[in-house]
């Protein structure tokens, strides 16, 4: 019995493609968990990660990490978005590491209890988002460095986030980077991991490797790369999203499709219903144009797609209710890939398996 709607997580994928980046890299791996894993689930994908030889997990939020300490997961845990006015008791006492973008984080951290709270500097070195600013970097590297002296923190690493705007760029930001690495230096700080690049740096950019990686998309053998896609990588996608085929009807020529009309059958046709929608995360931009398998055979999305279905045009092929339908997975095996549903949607594939809801269970294979 196929399943009515269901996203299959490869574990085996996801600790290979640690494996295979890792091996790239030269160096460690800190795998990026946030966001439920990118769509996949968080615990049961960081211990993937960590059997594939990642030696730190990443999150944005620090409910985010305590959710992986409350799930079982001991390994080091870095968290780095936080709500302004955010005490960090509950992260020091989890041995959460703390990402620390503000002179007011800073004194946040050195106040947690139990001491010393472990931290990574986080320095905006030109994507103008978060990070400490340019402007105030002295005095927080100053202050920073007089409150591990006294025991209030300790610095386990100075990070920042390339922009991927292009190489240049990049290396650009590298040297603003090395630049605040000397400048902590003058102040006595030496942290024990330099981190600067994400899955695209570390693929493209070996001298922005430094101690370690952050792997976020490559983690879920996915591109970052709109020329290269995962099988020229190396990686495997994790994510296969499959449904079962919930009504069959035979319509005649002229018929209109799902809301607004905008399919219209050219002939006498056979139309399938999968019960996924944009509520489940499929893209309403992608209606029209999003790839899917319908017993192995491609077709096309067929109208707009609605709240919780949309429609396929099989023309003349024999189908059934319960019949699989697979919208996306790993393109060697000939399946639509999340990168299909991306450029339908006119979006990343990042967004793609992130925005699976909660409605499609998640099953694990290994």
């Amino acid at each position: 019995m196929n399943p009515f709607r269901e996203a299959t997580i490869s574990l085996d994928a996801i600790a290979d493609n640690v494996r295979h980046l890792r091996a790239l890299t030269g160096v460690a791996v800190i795998g990026v968990v946030k966001a439920n894993a990118y769509g996949h689930g968080a615990p049961a994908v960081a211990i993937a990660a960590l059997a594939g030889g990642a030696t730190r997990l990443g999150t944005a939020t620090l409910d985010e990490a305590l959710a992986l300490r409350r799930a079982g997961i001991t390994a080091p845990l870095l968290a780095w978005l936080h709500e302004p006015g955010r005490r960090f008791d509950d992260a020091v006492e989890a041995g959460i590491e703390i990402g620390i973008s503000s002179m007011e984080q800073l004194m946040a951290a050195s106040e947690a209890t139990p001491a010393p709270a472990s931290i990574h500097l986080k320095v905006d070195t030109g994507l103008s988002r978060n990070g400490i600013a340019a402007h105030d970097l002295e005095r927080v590297l100053a202050e920073a460095a007089r409150l591990e002296r006294i025991g209030r923190i300790r610095i386990v690493g100075i990070f920042s986030h390339l922009s991927g705007a292009s190489i240049a760029d990049d290396r650009e930001q590298l040297t603003r980077y090395e630049a605040v690495i000397e400048q902590a230096a003058s102040f006595g700080i030496h942290p024990e991991i330099r981190h600067l690049a994400a899955t695209a740096g570390a693929i493209d950019i070996p001298e922005a490797r430094l101690d370690a990686v952050r792997i976020g998309i490559g983690l879920y053998g996915l591109s970052p790369f709109a020329d290269r896609s995962s099988s020229d990588l190396g990686l495997r996608p994790a994510m296969t999203l499959r449904a079962s085929v919930a009504a069959v009807r035979r319509v005649p020529a002229g018929s209109g499709v799902s809301y607004d009309y905008a399919y219209r059958c050219e002939k006498d046709t056979t139309l399938a219903l999968v019960p996924l929608g944009y509520a489940d995360g499929i893209p309403r931009q992608a209606s029209g144009t999003g790839p899917v398998l319908v017993n192995g055979r491609p077709h096309t999305v067929a109208g707009r797609i609605a709240m919780d279905q949309f429609v396929v045009d099989v023309g003349d092929e024999p189908v059934e209710v319960g019949d699989e339908v697979i919208v996306f997975g790993d393109p060697t095996l000939r399946q639509p890939s999340a990168t299909d549903w991306a450029d339908a949607a006119g979006t990343i594939n990042y967004e793609i398996v992130t925005r699976i809801g909660d409605r499609v269970p998640r099953r694990t294979v290994s």
